[in-house]
């Protein structure tokens, strides 16, 4: 498909990524590798069309949530590793085949990942050990750890790249003696299991938030996130937006009052004066959330700020754009530079993640190299 004629659009603009990069990297020991994450379809973003852009920038690895993730990002060309944070038990052949990492939050996982690997006459596979340091989701506790090592003596089938854990408050500064209390359990467990391998695996528990506010416990990975799409955890640090969402528009009606009203349960209204709106190719299952409906959001068209009217329906939305000059085919931005996904988060309450994260992939992504 053609981008620039296409009705709706998730443009990714590649010298936004490199400014976000080149940002949080400068922040990094030349020696620290930097892993990227694309879970969730990149944020949102395009799994393989972002993994490409950070193999082209340097990233040293990628992560993602699930294995079929991974898998599709070998399949598309991908050959950076890849760590699955959620790997499960269930699909540790297609991880194996396609050289995946996965990442082990408990013995069980990891009992089923070695009789896999033995089976196949595999040793020394790469493994992640995840430690729980106070986020309570996954991971192996102080005191789960003697039975993890007391496993890892006797199974050659694994060895262990790296350890690691995640910060659960890194971007609140009320919180901050609890992450530094997090980093600090990390750190001692991690030299006890390193102690007792006998060989050092690599080090990583900050976030982007974590690397923009704890640079000094970077240790030799730092895992990059909601960062190099553009969300910043500091006050006053405005990142490059990566991604802009921009739609068509595909009819422009003048309504008189006797019109009366728009939209799903007649809950736009027509002004007293008369309404024009513009209809629009982008609704609730691309994405737009329903409460963005009856002029919570609006949206730019041709310089101009245009409020929804009505309801939000599946494919499509009104604005209302009287006053400014809208014809069929005039670009409308739902989010990028104006309005920013930030300021749509706030109308919502949530945060920005769940806005990028919601653009589905029936809206094509478009690589924008300058």
């Amino acid at each position: 498909m053609n981008g620039e004629n296409d009705f709706s659009r998730l443009e990714l603009r590649l010298p936004a990524c490199r400014s976000n990069y080149r940002y949080f990297r400068g922040r990094l020991r030349p020696s620290t590798k930097l892993l990227v994450l694309v879970k969730a379809n990149a944020y949102g973003h395009g799994a393989v069309e972002f993994a490409t852009m950070m193999q082209q920038e340097g990233a040293d690895y990628l992560a993602v949530a699930l294995p079929v993730e991974g898998v599709e990002l070998r399949k598309s060309g991908i050959s950076l590793p890849i760590l699955v944070l959620t790997s499960g038990t269930d699909f540790f052949p297609e991880m194996i085949e396609s050289r995946l990492e996965p990442g082990i939050p408990n013995l069980y996982t990891l009992e089923a990942l070695c009789a896999e690997l033995r089976g196949r006459g595999i040793r020394q596979f790469p493994i992640h050990i995840k430690l729980d340091t106070g986020m309570h989701r996954l991971g192996f506790m102080t005191g789960e750890l003697s039975a993890l090592l007391d496993f890892l003596r006797s199974h050659d089938e694994v060895r262990v790249k790296s350890l690691y854990s995640h910060l659960a408050a890194a971007e609140d500064p009320a919180e901050d003696d609890f992450t530094r209390g997090q980093i600090a359990m990390f750190e001692r467990n991690a030299q006890t299991i390193t102690d007792a391998l006998g060989y050092r695996p690599m080090w990583h528990i900050l976030n982007s938030a974590g690397i923009e506010r704890f640079p000094e416990h970077q240790h030799d990975m730092v895992r990059l996130g909601i960062g190099i799409y553009g969300i910043s955890a500091l006050p006053g640090v405005r990142l490059a937006p990566v991604a802009s969402l921009k739609v068509k528009v595909l009819q422009v009606k003048a309504l008189s009052p006797e019109d009366g009203t728009i939209g799903y349960g007649r809950h736009g209204h027509v002004a007293p004066t008369g309404t024009v709106i513009a209809t629009i190719p982008v609704g609730y299952a691309d994405g737009l959330d329903r409460h963005f409906g009856c002029g919570a959001a609006s949206f730019s068209v041709n310089g101009h700020r245009a409020p929804t009217i009505g309801n939000i329906c599946m494919d499509m939305c009104m604005i209302d754009v009287t006053g400014i000059p809208v014809q069929p085919g005039d670009t409308v931005t739902i989010f990028g530079e104006d309005p920013s996904v930030e300021e749509l988060a706030g109308i919502l309450g949530t945060i920005p993640y769940e806005i990028l994260t919601s653009v589905p992939r029936r809206i094509e992504r478009i690589i924008l190299r300058k």
